[in-house]
């Protein structure tokens, strides 16, 4: 049967249509994926041991150190402070600090700092102290006001310029002298400045761990204040004290180096 030239030209219409219909579905298939995005793997972490003072508030029902802290302090470690650039008297309390995988020298320095905040402050973040001794009873360069140590690690606001802390003067002087919401009292800015003002001091520094001029008179040997600082480190991870404490081996509850220190 012969077809008409309209005709022929309807069909090729209608021809057209379907395989542009196809085309598109088969361009719809072929869409890529949105491709999502993997973040990197967090540093590894571990929670620290209580020290002593801990445990004893934890029984009390008092004031005692949050197991979210150590992950402040862990998250904050900077690489060298894994390394080993770190001072050899750190063995003192931590033997095998060296040999030690990321993730328990990580928890270490969160054993560490838990027994700093515990000689300095109780571990109690809202500690204000207002020394009156001559050498250190003088102002505050940034409140202008005779200086006070705060906060879990007893702090002050001259460390927002010296180390790059996250201290607001202008912002806390607002607030009541106790008021947890201060910048300098909040237990994560505490935290993270300490962390600083130590890697300043063992790292940027190169000086001892221990030392006559650390910022905190509790890591000075020889004093009051260390001993204190000493007697909460007699529990610190155990990948720190493995083969140490007793004859089989197997680790005790204090280490050798730890109890050594005591009559300093």
């Amino acid at each position: 049967m012969r077809v008409s030239g309209s005709e022929r030209l309807g069909r090729g219409g209608l021809l057209l249509v379907m395989l542009t219909g196809m085309a598109a579905v088969c361009g719809c298939s072929k869409q890529e994926v949105p491709k999502v995005a993997v973040s990197a793997p967090g540093p590894q972490m571990k929670a620290a041991p209580p020290t002593p003072i801990a445990e004893k508030k934890a029984e009390l029902g008092g004031t005692t150190w949050d197991p979210g802290w150590d992950q402040i302090v862990e998250q904050a470690l900077p690489a060298e402070m894994l390394s080993g650039a770190v001072p050899r008297d750190v063995r003192r309390f931590c033997p095998r600090f060296s040999a030690m995988p990321e993730g328990d020298k990580r928890a270490f320095w969160a054993y560490f700092f838990q027994a700093l905040a515990g000689a300095e402050a109780g571990l109690d973040p809202k500690t204000r102290v207002r020394h009156t001794e001559a050498a250190v009873a003088v102002k505050d360069g940034v409140t202008g006001r005779p200086v006070r140590s705060e906060g879990l690690l007893q702090l002050t606001y001259e460390d927002q310029e010296r180390y790059g802390c996250d201290f607001d003067w202008e912002r806390d002087r607002r607030l009541p002298a106790n008021d947890p919401a201060k910048t300098i009292l909040t237990p994560k800015n505490n935290l993270e400045c300490g962390v600083k003002i130590l890697t300043k001091q063992i790292i940027e520094a190169l000086k001892p761990l221990f030392s006559s001029s650390s910022y905190w008179s509790t890591l000075r040997p020889g004093t009051a204040s260390y001993r204190v600082f000493a007697k909460q480190m007699t529990n610190p991870p155990e990948a720190c004290r493995a083969g140490e404490g007793t004859p089989d081996g197997r680790p005790g509850r204090r280490t050798r180096a730890a109890a050594s220190v005591h009559g300093q």
